[in-house]
């Protein structure tokens, strides 16, 4: 199975640096890297206008040394807010018995922390190199070539994350905590169990009426699975049936990406669309038959199997015959029903 390696990500900055971005769109890489010279030239803009206004307008000594410090000191406090104020007083609506507003999914705020941290990397490295530049100080010196050192695995880390994210396809951008449908503890518990199980061949059929929110909560475990640098993969029920028929071509995939078998993590989504459309379009029984087709049913069967999938689908029919449920596809395909996980999202 393929990895991001570092020969992936030097493709990719190759690719990021050179061409027009209004000819070939933008990448998540790209905008990376865009987000942190902007952090960059806020550190050192404002240092160089704060330098000169002291240098002329006051006695100060060793401006230098504190206008960047200054300035860090003023994007220290605005990230401070900016980290507790969306996270902490903007939390999504739900509740308790208490009358307390909590999060459905807390969010991961190691993660959050550490983009903060990294935010705050790239600032001090642009407030002390204006100052270098203005005039060279050995301790600002010190502190510029130590930051730059600590911004070397956040840049790799983040960078690669990136890859992980743009490389899966997903139709939008949302973290796990942001899901703010309706959801019973009951299957909450089941949702987390998934996200944090080592194990492969675990397969989550997410039901729901159309509002229910179970595209959006597919993609928020699907992202966090990718923040942790998992091979995840979106694909559309449709699109994936004419991949049971393609046979696998690495030579034409951007640097890091992978293909649907590859994928330690698959999103199958539009199985059916539920709401006011009860009957099923794509029922179990046909997409087993694409599935295992003449050409590449082993092939096909023994990666479904093995791969951790979310199945993203309508409302769920008790009265649809058995050979018509996607819990009777699993098990003719070998999955254990134990490794099937079933959440119903209800109406919207």
């Amino acid at each position: 199975m393929r990895f991001i390696t570092r020969k992936d990500v030097l493709l990719q900055i190759k690719r990021d640096l050179i061409g027009k971005d209004a000819y070939r769109g933008v990448t998540l890489t790209y905008s990376w890297m865009a987000n942190q010279f902007g952090h960059f030239s806020l550190g050192f803009i404002p240092t160089f206008i704060l330098y000169k206004i002291l240098t002329s307008k006051t006695e100060m000594t060793q401006v230098e040394v504190w206008s960047p410090l200054i300035i860090w000191g003023c994007w220290i406090l605005f990230e401070l807010y900016n980290f507790l104020g969306p996270l902490l007083l903007n939390v999504p609506i739900k509740k308790t018995t208490s009358g307390k507003k909590t999060y459905i999914f807390n969010p991961e705020w190691a993660n959050v922390t550490f983009d903060t941290l990294t935010d705050l990397c790239f600032f001090g490295i642009g407030a002390l190199a204006c100052s270098l530049i203005c005039l060279y100080s050995l301790p600002i010196m010190i502190g510029f070539v130590i930051l730059c050192l600590l911004s070397l695995y956040p840049s790799y880390y983040w960078y690669s994350t990136k890859m992980h994210l743009q490389n899966a396809g997903y139709p939008f951008q949302l973290r796990l905590s942001q899901w703010n449908f309706n959801m019973q503890d009951q299957h909450k518990k089941m949702i987390s169990d998934f996200l944090n199980c080592k194990e492969r061949g675990k397969h989550l059929l997410l039901f729901g009426s159309k509002g229910s929110g179970k595209t959006s909560l597919s993609v928020g475990i699907a992202t966090e699975m990718s923040i942790r640098n998992n091979r995840c993969s979106y694909v559309t029920a449709t699109k994936l049936l004419s991949m049971f028929f393609e046979q696998s071509d690495n030579s034409t995939l951007s640097p890091g990406s992978w293909t649907w078998h590859d994928s330690s993590l698959l999103v199958i989504d539009d199985i059916n669309p539920g709401g006011l459309i009860k009957k099923d379009i794509l029922r179990a029984t046909l997409f087993y038959e694409l599935l295992n087709n003449p050409h590449y049913g082993p092939f096909n069967i023994q990666h479904i199997k093995a791969m951790n999938i979310i199945w993203v689908m309508g409302n769920e029919e008790p009265s649809e015959k058995v050979e018509d449920t996607w819990e009777h596809l699993l098990g003719l395909i070998g999955v254990p029903e134990s490794d099937i996980i079933t959440v119903n999202l209800g109406g919207a």
